[in-house]
């Protein structure tokens, strides 16, 4: 999956919404089926969803497109994914996942709207939202290569504060270990990982804080669920030019030494050696795809 700093949320069935959110600059937008689209309205809602990806693929073809569709259980899920298996879809935001089977449901049916459709390489977002969800987060996160990322719960108001009863502070050390297993999935089965959103809508300074712990996490990219939250995602899951040159110099120092047969130096007053090296050659690659999507 592309290194999406920002993952933007908007109502499928409010199509100028969505040209906002592509003009915010998000990296990635996900047009929702589900809780934000009323009962009456989630039938035509996936013919608006249909022709808002076609009409931002007109001019943007670089921005992620993601559908949030209803869950398995609401037996509404194949009809929404008839419906927005479109070309220029880049993936589905699956929601209500708990286990490897809830995957492999959701992989049939994508097989199956990808033939008929002519789409393919179609990825899930996975946002864990129940403490079954919790437990199997690795089952999860491994059981099928559609699965690019899955998402770190944070929310103040949604599912898994419900399930879970946590009271939700700022500094988010009620949900840390959940967001903990969550992380630590994503770094086994080699998936982005998420951290989940900033409910404040005005709290810009709060926004920055919590996504700054999450970045500090290990986290590279943050939901959001308006546009003006995005610039300061973004500016946080980005490299500064400070961290690029410190990890470029590590890189060449180290280079320069093994070249000369010295395993371990000295820079920056720091010891460092291959471990420090491969983190930091790593390191610059993701900056380098973060820079490329920015260029774009």
């Amino acid at each position: 999956m592309q290194p999406y700093r920002s993952i933007l949320f908007v109502p499928g069935h409010r199509p100028r919404w969505v040209d906002k959110a592509v003009a915010s600059g998000a990296d990635c937008v996900v047009l929702d089926l589900e809780d934000s689209v009323p009962a009456a309205e989630k039938e035509s809602a996936r013919a608006t969803v249909a022709e808002s990806i076609a009409r931002v693929r007109q001019t943007n073809s670089d921005v992620g497109l993601f559908v949030r569709v209803n869950p398995l259980a609401t037996r509404l899920t194949g009809a929404d994914l008839e419906a927005v298996v479109v070309p220029g879809l880049t993936g589905v935001f699956a929601p209500k996942i708990e286990r490897a089977v809830d995957v492999l449901q959701y992989d049939a049916l994508l097989d199956h709207f990808e033939a008929r459709n002519n789409v393919d390489g179609l990825e899930y977002i996975v946002p864990v939202e129940t403490v079954k969800a919790i437990h199997n987060c690795l089952e999860v996160a491994t059981a099928s290569p559609r699965v690019g990322a899955m998402i770190g719960p944070s929310a103040e108001h949604a599912d898994i504060a419900r399930e879970v009863g946590y009271e939700w502070t700022p500094e988010g050390l009620e949900t840390l270990y959940l967001r903990s297993r969550v992380l630590l999935a994503c770094r086994e089965a080699k998936i982005h990982a998420l951290t989940g959103l900033w409910e404040d809508l005005e709290n810009l300074s709060g926004l920055r804080e919590f996504a700054t712990k999450g970045r500090q996490l290990g986290f590279r990219g943050m939901i959001a669920i308006h546009p003006s939250h995005v610039e300061t995602v973004n500016d946080v899951f980005s490299p500064s030019e400070q961290d690029i040159e410190f990890y470029r110099g590590l890189a060449e120092a180290y280079e320069k030494a093994e070249a000369q047969g010295t395993g371990a130096l000295r820079y920056r007053g720091l010891h460092i050696d291959k471990a420090h090296y491969d983190k930091a050659i790593q390191w610059l690659e993701r900056a380098e795809a973060i820079t490329k999507r920015g260029s774009k």
